[in-house]
């Protein structure tokens, strides 16, 4: 049985007291997903809110035991809300484990929800929500127009467990954090501030196999992309692969390093998340893109970071093409030129790798990839013909300054360099390729 608390609250927020009372009899989700959630009338008018801020009809939905997914999809999922294309969702979303995520929470407990529970995903998914007219090779729109954040993050690693080096982290830590929304930061340590740029980890649409899957490894239909430039003012367009798309939000995040290394961001959970939805059916596309007001973003996505590498390059080239009118030879040309490549994350089974091409087809790469510290950054450095064991290396140098010249201890500098650092793809023809990781040297202030 469920607490009646949520029939009360189902269209409006629900406290973080509300879900941890009634988590201990929640319905096991390994169930069938017909038998643990119901489903939602065509279009359920009683969920609409009245405001012209938005565009199209504008729907809440809350998230609840009965309108969430701990670590899964499904595309036989009943849909929690069916909307028609060009409406807003306002998307509420829930930490980790069906909110188990929460200050006092220890890493023990934290360990335990996932031995506990093998085979699924920490994030807490919303969903699904059901787009009328949305059909399988059409393409959705996903405009993000407002984040509205909790005020607390937790960074964590599972000790000897995920991250890039479990085994050379055996030990674990949970680092609860104030989210300080007026200056736009929090302070990971004291005298070190890491800026705040809230973005969901997880938003995508149901994958063609029927079936349960982790919703961990992202994909074709999106999903745990991870990437730290999906943020307020972005879209995301993404392959439908299903009679109504499907969309699915969770896994919120208020900042990430491009690397993520030890497995978290800094994870929190949403009050607000608006995104538009529109179905395109002229558009066409194989891998999910970002538009953001300068730059499109391509993805590629493999167990094998080299291959991502192969999959953006291939999208990149792609779009160059279509934005300059040229032919693939001269996109794969320029794309060395004006492609500013990054590593998206390396830990999510399926590693990732996005870059930025600009609009603007008189810009060239203006980002730097040192190979040592400069004035602004500190810096390290791996080349060689192996991006995974660049990525690998990279990091640990980094490691190392942040423990050696800065002084943090091992747990810190894991979790600081999985929340701040960003790895840059430099060279990136076959027996040549490197990447430099950087860490902003002005995160570090005077008390």
């Amino acid at each position: 049985m469920k607490s009646s608390i949520f029939k009360k609250t189902a269209l409006g927020s629900i406290s973080m007291l509300a879900i941890i009372a009634v988590h201990a009899s929640q319905t096991d989700t390994t169930q069938p997903a017909a038998t643990v959630a119901p489903t939602i009338a065509p279009v359920d008018r009683a969920m609409t809110v009245a405001t012209k801020k938005y565009p199209g009809k504008v729907y809440f939905l809350a998230a609840t035991p009965d309108t969430t997914q701990w670590g899964w999809f499904d595309n036989a999922e009943p849909p929690r809300l069916k909307i028609s294309s060009g409406d807003t969702v306002l998307f509420e979303t829930l930490s980790h484990s069906h909110g188990q995520l929460y200050p006092g929470k220890t890493i023990e407990e934290l360990k335990k929800l996932r031995t506990d529970w093998p085979g699924r995903g920490p994030m807490t998914l919303t969903g699904p929500v059901y787009v009328e007219g949305a059909e399988p090779g059409d393409v959705l729109k996903l405009t993000i127009n407002k984040i509205v954040s909790r005020p607390w993050g937790a960074n964590f690693n599972v000790p000897g467990m995920f991250g890039q080096f479990p085994k050379d982290y055996p030990e674990g830590q949970v680092k609860y954090l104030y989210l300080d929304w007026d200056k736009k930061v929090t302070e990971f340590l004291p005298g070190i501030e890491v800026p705040l740029r809230p973005f969901p980890g997880t938003l995508g649409v149901a994958r063609k196999e029927p079936g349960r899957y982790s919703a961990v490894p992202p994909g074709p239909f999106a999903g745990n992309l991870d990437n730290r430039d999906l943020v307020e003012g972005t879209t995301l367009y993404v392959p439908v692969f299903v009679p109504g798309a499907l969309v699915w939000t969770g896994d919120s995040h208020a900042a990430q390093g491009n690397g993520e290394i030890n497995l978290t961001a800094i994870e929190t959970a949403f009050e607000e998340m608006s995104v538009t939805i529109t179905v395109d059916k002229k558009k066409k596309l194989e891998m999910p893109r970002i538009e953001t007001k300068t730059d499109w973003i391509t993805m590629g996505y493999d167990v094998d970071l080299n291959k991502a590498l192969d999959q953006a390059k291939s999208e990149s080239v792609k779009m160059i093409s279509e934005l300059r009118g040229v032919s693939t030879e001269q996109a794969e040309k320029l794309f060395p030129k004006v492609a500013d490549c990054r590593v998206t994350q390396v830990v999510d089974i399926k590693k990732g790798v996005h870059c930025m091409i600009p609009k603007d087809s008189k810009k060239q790469l203006t980002e730097v990839r040192p190979k040592g510290d400069t004035s602004q950054y500190l810096v390290s450095y791996q080349a060689g013909p192996d991006m995974n064991q660049n990525a690998d290396m990279a990091s640990k140098k980094m490691l190392a300054k942040l423990e050696g010249e800065k002084g943090l201890k091992r747990l810190d500098a894991y979790g600081l360099a999985s929340v701040s650092m960003d790895c840059r793809v430099g060279e990136m023809i076959a027996n040549d390729k490197s990447i430099s990781c950087l860490m902003a040297k002005n995160m570090w202030v005077k008390n």
